[in-house]
């Protein structure tokens, strides 16, 4: 239930469509679904406007199935999966007609109507799977996306080149792993709302990603929110919710 769905029953009652004790056995029922495996929660999008998401790694294909079904009966909103295995992508394209991949990340149901717009930056083409997990969140938490890929601080002429689109958008998800400098370049150059997510490219003395953290949580531009290492997912539910509000004002 979101708050749209809610608003929809309230008016119900009010019209004497729905009987009361009906109506409030449905909200006082709905918080979560109690599966076997898992407590769905149902009620996230009316509490944050935002729908329940799938983390599909260290989960069964059965019980991402289970919950995406689960999410799906309780409402019309598109059900994000992050980190799904490849078995899992094709049993959720199996049971569901419409199914968006790119990926790990899966989106069932139709994307919302999007408000605002996100703009995903990719330091490198290695950093693209974290950066499409992120801007796949973006769209599903209902915002518009644009990508510039392969913008990394070894050739800044393709990243003022790309200056249109930094300029055009209502937030930045600004993806890079190696040293993780690009937050920083790009920041001096757009007063853009920014998060900046290290990725765990690069050799060893990267540590994994440690490095461009590091290096992003240092940085001398300011404004730029950091992420955790790799955590596209993060980014694009921050840069939507930014993108919606900019649109909403």
């Amino acid at each position: 239930m979101d708050r749209t769905e809610a608003q929809e029953l309230l008016a119900a009652v009010a019209a004497g469509e729905v009987d009361p004790a009906d109506a409030l056995d449905r909200i006082a029922t709905a918080p979560y679904d109690a599966l076997v495996h898992s407590l769905v929660d149902v009620h996230r999008a009316l509490r944050t406007g935002d729908p329940e998401v799938v983390y599909g790694a260290g989960k069964t294909t059965a019980q991402v199935l289970d919950n995406v079904a689960a999410l799906r009966a309780s409402g019309d909103r598109a059900v994000l999966v992050t980190r799904a295995a490849a078995d899992t992508i094709s049993a959720l394209q199996a049971a569901h007609d419409d199914v968006l991949v790119d990926g790990p990340t899966v989106v069932v149901g139709a994307l919302p109507r999007p408000r605002g717009t996100v703009a995903v930056l990719a330091a490198g083409t290695t950093d693209g799977p974290v950066a499409a997990e992120a801007a796949l969140t973006a769209r599903a938490f209902g915002a518009d996306v644009e990508r510039v890929d392969d913008v990394g601080v070894a050739g800044l002429h393709r990243l003022i080149a790309a200056r249109p689109a930094l300029d055009r958008a209502d937030c930045l998800v600004v993806v890079a792993g190696m040293e993780g400098a690009l937050p920083s370049v790009v920041g001096g150059l757009v007063g853009t709302p920014m998060v900046a997510v290290p990725t765990s490219v690069g050799y060893g003395a990267s540590f994994g990603g440690l490095a461009a953290l590091l290096a992003m949580l240092n940085a001398c531009a300011p404004g730029i929110a950091v992420v955790n290492i790799d955590n596209g997912f993060g980014a694009g539910v921050f840069a939507a919710r930014v993108a919606r509000r900019v649109a909403a004002r």
